[in-house]
């Protein structure tokens, strides 16, 4: 009787590899997000512009309409919406890599592709863990490859805990000076 050979294709592999890197990052961040409680805060967020030297920071406050909506919500929900536009944008990848009239380049090109929203993931999850140590109670990190925004949760941020944080973006990432931006919610 002859044995069945299994071959085992490039393609078979680089899925094998995402599909991994997608589990590990969703698991760390979802044993790195905090607990949804409920909270009647209201929520305001004022906006952090940076200019070009490093340590200045000018801080603009907003007065938007109270909205009835507690600060916890709104992580609970800003990590949903990322989460969801995530694995929207890894399904799209998926099918892309998945498809069967799909050039050796293309393959390399989308395979890339999720390389990066990958590690986009893994930098996010980290420097969320690493702003929550610095004393904050909640943080939502944000990153495109060029932009980089963080929300996070304090009753007032100090010139000095806007430059760790930036600190902490570059460290992690590519992103420039210019391009960071620190939200506070209340």
């Amino acid at each position: 009787m002859k044995k069945p050979s299994v071959i085992i294709g490039k393609k078979q592999i680089i899925m094998t590899c995402l599909t991994l890197m997608l589990a590990a990052a969703v698991y760390i961040n979802y044993s790195t997000a905090p607990d949804i409680k409920g909270n009647n805060d209201a929520v305001n967020v004022a906006n952090t512009e940076d200019t070009m030297n490093y340590g200045d920071t000018e801080f603009v406050n907003a007065q938007p309409e109270p909205v009835a909506v507690s600060s916890d919500d709104y992580f609970a929900q800003a990590r949903l919406d990322k989460m969801n536009n995530r694995d929207e944008a890894v399904q799209t990848l998926q099918t892309m890599i998945g498809g069967g009239d799909v050039s050796d380049d293309e393959m390399v090109v989308n395979a890339i592709d999720a390389v990066e929203v990958s590690k986009l993931i893994e930098s996010e999850g980290t420097i969320e863990s690493l702003v929550k140590a610095q004393g904050f109670e909640d943080c939502v990190a944000y990153l495109d490859g060029e932009t980089a925004k963080v929300v996070v949760k304090t009753e007032g941020l100090d010139k000095a805990q806007a430059a760790s944080i930036k600190e902490i973006i570059l460290g992690e990432s590519e992103v420039s000076v210019e391009n960071i931006r620190i939200f506070e919610v209340k």
